[in-house]
Formats: C-alpha cells, sequence, structure tokens
C-alpha cells in the first residue's frame, strides 16, 4: 500500500516527507545496470548525461551532479558571493533555517531573512532591503527563492512573480538562485515549462531524491563558466564521488519517468486535505504534494497517529505537514483520513 511495516507487522503510510521515498522496480534496474566511470576524472557517462539532460531541461548551459540539495545550494552561495557579502531569502526558506549556518560557515555571508506570504516575497519588500553603497553595509550580491515553498505549504511562485523578484535583484547588481528542491512540482502544477520558470535565475538547484523518487542526489546548473568553479567547490566539500553513475542512472530514469506523474501526488493531495476538512479540521487548501493541517498537540497527535500506523512529522505545536509522494497511493490516502478519526 505505501512505504512499509512497523515493528508490529502493520502497514504504514509515511507522512512525513517525500523525502522517504524508495527507489521503484524500475529504477532499481536503471541503477543495477548503470553505465559507470571515475566522476572525478570526469569520465562517468551515466552523470555526464544526467547533468546534460538537467541542464537542457532547466535551460540552463551545464549541470554539476551532487549528494544533496544542501551542497547545491551552499556551492550556489559560494560561486555567487564573497566573504562579508549578504544574501536575501524568504524567513521560512530552506538554505537559511535547514542547512546548518552553511552561508556563514562555508561562504563568510551574512543571511537577511525577509517574510513573505505563504513562502513567497514581495518584489517591493526585495527592493527596499538593498541599501546605498557605503563602508558600514554589507553588500547584497544574492537573492535566493525557494519554489515550491515548503514551509509556505508546497505553494508555487506564480510565473509574473518569479520574474519581478529576479528582476529587481538583477536591477540592482545581485545575483540569483532559485532553490527547486521541489520545482517538478511547481512546473506540473502550474502547467509552465521549467525552461520558461527558471529564466531569471542564473542557478538552480534540483532534488532527485524527493519527489521525483531517487534514493540520492541533486543537480546544479548553470552558466557552464559558474559550473566550472562549482565543480571545484564540490570537491572542496568532499562531493567528488567516483563511479556515482550508479546513483546518477536514478536521477536520469526519474526525470525520464517520473514528473508527469507527480501530478498524482497533487490529486492525492486534495483528496486528503477534503477528508480532513470533513473530520472538521483547519487545513491550508493544498498547491502541490503538501497539507498543512492545524491540531490541538503536534506531539500528542504525531503519537496518537503513529499508534494506527500514519506517520506525519509536526512542524509546530499546533500544525503537522503531510507530504505525499510515489509510495503512497490512494489506500494510503483513506488509512490516513481514517488515522486522523482518533483525534476528532
Amino acid at each position: 500500500m505505501t512505504t512499509g511495516h512497523s515493528a508490529h507487522g502493520h502497514t504504514v503510510v509515511d507522512l512525513r516527507s517525500d523525502t522517504v521515498t524508495r527507489p521503484t522496480p524500475a529504477m532499481r534496474r536503471a541503477i543495477a545496470e548503470a553505465e559507470v566511470g571515475d566522476d572525478v576524472f570526469g569520465e562517468d557517462p551515466t552523470i555526464l548525461r544526467l547533468e546534460a539532460m538537467a541542464a537542457e531541461r532547466l535551460g540552463k548551459e551545464a549541470g554539476l551532479f551532487v549528494p544533496s540539495g544542501t551542497m547545491a545550494n551552499q556551492i550556489a552561495i559560494r560561486i555567487h558571493t564573497r566573504a562579508g557579502d549578504e544574501l536575501l531569502c524568504e524567513a521560512g526558506g530552506h538554505p537559511f533555517n535547514y542547512e546548518a549556518g552553511g552561508a556563514a560557515m562555508l561562504s563568510g555571508v551574512s543571511s537577511r531573512p525577509l517574510q513573505g506570504q505563504r513562502g513567497l516575497l514581495d518584489p517591493t519588500m526585495v527592493a527596499a532591503s538593498f541599501r546605498p553603497v557605503d563602508p558600514h553595509f554589507s553588500p547584497i550580491t544574492l537573492l535566493i527563492v525557494e519554489d515550491t515553498s515548503n514551509r509556505g505549504g508546497g505553494s508555487v511562485h506564480p510565473l509574473p512573480l518569479l520574474d519581478a523578484l529576479a528582476g529587481t535583484a538583477h536591477d540592482r547588481g545581485a545575483a540569483t538562485h532559485l532553490d527547486g528542491a521541489r520545482l517538478w512540482n511547481a512546473v506540473v502544477a502550474s502547467g509552465e515549462s521549467a525552461e520558461r520558470r527558471l529564466r531569471g535565475y542564473d542557478t538552480v538547484s534540483m532534488c532527485l531524491s524527493k519527489g521525483l523518487g531517487a534514493p540520492v542526489g541533486s543537480v546544479l546548473v548553470g552558466p557552464a563558466a559558474l559550473m566550472e568553479r562549482a565543480r571545484r567547490f564540490r570537491k572542496a566539500l568532499g562531493g567528488g564521488m567516483r563511479q556515482a553513475g550508479i546513483l546518477a542512472a536514478a536521477g536520469v530514469h526519474a526525470l525520464e519517468h517520473h514528473i508527469d506523474r507527480l501530478a498524482d501526488d497533487h490529486a492525492r493531495a486534495r483528496v486528503l486535505a477534503e477528508g480532513l476538512q470533513g473530520l472538521g479540521l483547519e487545513v491550508r487548501p493544498p498547491e502541490t504534494n503538501m497539507v498543512y493541517v492545524k491540531v490541538d498537540d503536534g506531539a500528542h497527535a504525531v503519537n496518537v497517529l503513529a499508534e494506527s500506523g500514519v506517520r506525519a512529522l509536526a512542524v509546530s505545536p499546533t500544525e503537522l505537514r503531510l507530504v505525499l509522494h510515489l509510495d503512497v497511493d490512494d489506500e494510503g490516502v483513506a488509512a490516513a483520513i481514517g488515522a486522523f478519526r482518533r483525534l476528532v
């Protein structure tokens, strides 16, 4: 039905994150049959194929395969900034909240979080954050946008907003990076091409191990010259792997077979949200594959759901995040709704 079995042998519906997905049988075959070489020598054909495929689909010149989305984002910060610079990001964004202070630790850069609505920044607020050139001020050299916005509820940036944010930064001499951990969810939900949505962004990170269902990896894409610099920083961070084509093969398979099916996750998120609303619970209307639901006590709710074989994540004392993915089917959604009946 879904993502595994509990210690008691019961089927488990794991809604904590789309990172819990496991390779499908077809993806496992692709991994087993992958042609490999030494990637640090630039000789792994499957990694080269994945990097070229990602760059082409996202409308950029070149790509770089890395072990994680965090590494992709941190390399992007490093190539766009110098020590003492400042970057702008949304207050709930991943690089500011969930990357272990990497911008300060690895690049010597301070981060200024701006409060958005549903995780989406206001271009006017971004523009007002830039200050005159003055020895007292850190130069703002990078704007990071996260699409979809995780803490915003899986929210999708409207295309005019993506363009306006990028234009605002570029007009003031700053670079732009899009944290695309779930960019394909935004592409599928909007019906707009990835290349068009990402047109204004100098670099983009794309995660393979969330909705796309690969076990490991992300791709950073951008101008070829920047990706060559990025390759050096990947090596310095310990991301230079050897016969990693066995990992990249999963990414190739995901890009070829798992993008369109994200619409199934979005549809199931709507069914789940409607079911929870039918129980009288307050739910944020889902835009993609995430359902945020209010509860009286988050920790208690997580424990009660776990007793019924449903795993959820409390993102605040009174709110749970439920994430749909390829290991959760219609039966799993029905089981989750049934488990929530114990909370009402």
